[in-house]
């Protein structure tokens, strides 16, 4: 039996008083822990992509409701509906249908004829409606009569511990079950948003909208915390007034002290009355006050602008700079935009924040690194630190608000056991494949495939792609490799590294000059055949002197190229400049004549897919790539003109002809325009939503913290 059944199995036999002295001390000690994501959590700030705002042109939505659990409940509902009505508000009151109180027939009709909505708490308030598919399946047809019997539209959970799938057995309109962050909750997993959005039963037919709560609720706030003023309550609606969110408040009758008496689990009245006055003063005229059934038929009218399905929650975990690193930086934001929380666990440069939210995206910098590795033990050392780091961040942020999903990247193929901790309690876990870490390793340290290492790599390999739930490879050479070495066919998937042609928009020239520019921006490694380009302009120096190359990016090759450029008097034709941030990277192309990828096909390049050809014709400019298996098995002339890998005669030549001929580099910008409408993320991304959608949705998590 899980400890929360535990808990609730022996809740009636522990005295009230204990009960809140308990919760107090525990919520009160790890308050400090949670201060990333409660009472605010950035990243639920996001409305869904096409979300079209409130009714009127209002700012926000504000939403009160009610859960009243037991009989001083009960006897406080007139006297807080009147204290609401005379402040010109009303709300939703949840009763629960087979609680150890009756609910008067009059007491819901008169709510209803003064405009009041009333509606389900769950069956019994004991923690066991969604304990069990069993046990939810035998309640079920009792809650569906108290539904249909009051007249209600409307459910919420007790505890807020539910299941949105089974959920959609209830006859109801919306569900109230969820909170955008609530760490201190019983099972403490948020959805990760301030907006409604819609649940969608797997045969397409049944549906309602989740309406989460996004204030904090007031037994956590006044009793647990023990807080005294509503400050709180205030910073959070600020919040999410700025972002134009719904502000649906979650409160309770039994707590409010209306007589000075003040119980153990009880507070002043007066706080509530407080924030209503509060709200009506400071934001007057700015916001939508509904009830809970208005929200939800306002929504269902606008399907197309709501999220569909339960927002996820994803960490990405990279051993790399995730401001340089496209790819992790488009699985992020496509996450993000559609409203799912993304944290991200990547490596710092010096002077960088280690904790940042970029673009919607939480983004933890927990190691400096210097591309600087000469031997092998070195770069191994630097790796394990971070998957120790790692591990353990991952452990404690999972532990605050768990994962549905954790993507982590390659290099290095071990990382991937930093997800362990979420994985033990249920979460999903892909490893990415960036570069195959065997073939890279012969690469980088000029070693060969038949080194005890490299088997050894190969060994780790199998290890790290059986322990994921999906592998993603970056092209189909190397899934060929790996389905025949190291994963089944069935498991696996390609991604290609697809331009995100949102962040890599059109840019307009604004150089006027008579230089004819090729740019390089990426990694200054071996494989990257950057001397190879230095030399071929080395030959070009007399017969095409408007000709410059310019490199941005950092490597282990960043020395030597620097010392080849000076041999070869190439300082005012060549110019390695540091790498640019990811969102910079477009401009620099822009301004360039022509993208330059000149890798080695003897090497790790010939079978390393690389952005960057579709990036330069993101920005309208011709491609010169080296003639590798990887490029010519993803494009043809004239989308691209090809010279021969490592022969910098070639290149030269190849280059003077595009320089010289206007019209040829017309027609393979044409032509590539034409091949990148087809090929760019926005096209392609579904491959991996849908991906992340089918893994999560096996999703179970188990972990729960016990509540009051």
């Amino acid at each position: 039996m899980r400890h929360l059944d535990v808990y609730y199995l022996l809740r009636r036999f522990i005295p009230r008083r204990l009960q809140v002295r308990l919760r107090q001390n525990i919520v009160r000690r790890s308050r400090e822990k949670f201060g990333h994501i409660w009472p605010v959590d950035e990243t639920a700030g996001t409305p869904p992509q096409r979300w079209q705002g409130w009714p009127d042109g209002k700012q926000f939505a504000f939403v009160l409701t009610h859960d009243v659990e037991g009989p001083a409940g009960l006897a406080k509902c007139l006297k807080l509906a009147e204290l609401e009505e005379q402040a010109g508000f009303r709300s939703c009151f949840n009763f629960i249908p087979a609680a150890r109180y009756q609910v008067p027939n009059a007491l819901r009709e008169d709510l209803a004829r003064r405009g009041f909505e009333v509606g389900v708490h769950g069956l019994l308030h004991d923690g066991r409606d969604f304990a069990s598919r069993r046990i939810f399946n035998k309640r079920c047809p009792k809650m569906n009569d108290a539904l249909r019997r009051w007249n209600a539209v409307g459910f919420r959970a007790p505890s807020m511990r539910s299941n949105l799938e089974w959920i959609l057995d209830l006859d109801i309109e919306y569900d109230l079950s969820t909170f955008d962050t609530d760490p201190f909750e019983p099972v403490p997993h948020g959805v990760h948003t301030i907006f409604p959005f819609r649940m969608v039963g797997r045969d397409g037919k049944r549906s309602y909208i989740e309406l989460p709560y996004t204030l904090p609720q007031d037994l956590t706030l006044f009793v647990m915390h023990g807080e005294t003023t509503i400050e709180t309550w205030r910073r959070k609606l600020a919040w999410i007034a700025e972002r134009g969110g719904m502000a649906l408040g979650d409160t309770h009758p039994d707590y409010m002290d209306f007589d000075g008496t003040r119980g153990i689990d009880e507070y002043p009245v007066e706080r509530y009355a407080e924030f209503l006055d509060h709200l009506k003063r400071e934001y007057a005229g700015r916001y939508w006050h509904a009830l809970p059934r208005e929200v939800a038929r306002y929504c269902a009218g606008r399907p197309e602008a709501l999220r569909t399905g339960r927002p996820k929650h994803a960490c990405m975990v990279a051993y790399a700079f995730y401001d340089t690193d496209n790819r992790i930086i488009r699985y992020a934001e496509t996450l993000a935009k559609r409203g799912d929380q993304v944290d991200v666990i990547a490596l710092r440069r010096p002077g960088q924040a280690s904790q940042e939210l970029v673009r919607g995206v939480r983004v933890f910098r927990i190691q400096e690194r210097e591309r600087n590795e000469r031997f092998a033990v070195q770069y191994l050392a630097r790796m394990l630190c971070f998957l120790a780091a790692s591990t353990r961040l991952l452990a404690r942020l999972h532990h605050g608000s768990p994962y549905h999903l954790v993507h982590v990247h390659s290099v290095p193929d071990f990382e991937v056991f930093a997800a362990w901790p979420a994985k033990r309690r249920g979460a999903r876990v892909i490893l990415d494949i960036h570069d195959i870490v065997p073939e890279f390793y012969v690469s980088k340290f000029r070693s060969g495939t038949h080194s005890i290492l490299f088997k050894f790599l190969v060994l780790i390999e199998r290890w790290s792609t059986g322990f994921a739930d999906h592998v993603i490879i970056a092209n189909h050479i190397w899934q060929k490799r790996l389905v025949e070495r190291s994963v089944p066919q069935d498991k696996c998937s390609v991604v290609l590294n697809y331009v995100d042609t949102d962040a890599f928009k059109r840019r307009t020239r604004q150089r006027k000059d008579s230089r004819f520019i090729a740019v390089y921006p990426g990694g200054l490694q071996w494989h990257q055949g950057l001397d190879v380009a230095i030399r071929a302009f080395a030959r070009l120096k007399s017969t095409l002197p408007e000709a410059e190359l310019h490199i941005y990016g950092d490597g282990s090759e960043r020395n030597s190229l620097e010392r080849l450029v000076s041999e070869l008097g190439l300082d005012d034709k060549v110019f390695i400049r540091p790498m640019v941030p990811h969102r910079d990277v477009p401009r620099v192309i822009a301004e360039a004549d022509i993208g330059v990828v000149p890798k080695r096909a003897d090497s790790f390049g010939n079978e390393a897919y690389s952005t960057k050809i579709l990036e330069f014709m993101s920005q309208g400019i011709p491609v010169l790539a080296s003639r590798t298996m990887v490029d010519t098995y993803y494009f043809s002339e004239p989308v691209l003109k090809f010279f021969e890998s490592g022969n910098d005669a070639d290149m030269a030549d190849k280059f003077l002809q595009i320089a010289r001929d206007g019209e040829l580099r017309r027609t393979m910008v044409d032509v590539a325009n034409r091949h990148l409408a087809d090929n760019k993320w926005a096209v392609k991304q579904h491959e991996y939503v849908n991906l992340v959608d089918s893994l999560t949705a096996q999703t179970g998590r188990s972990r729960s913290v016990t509540g009051v």
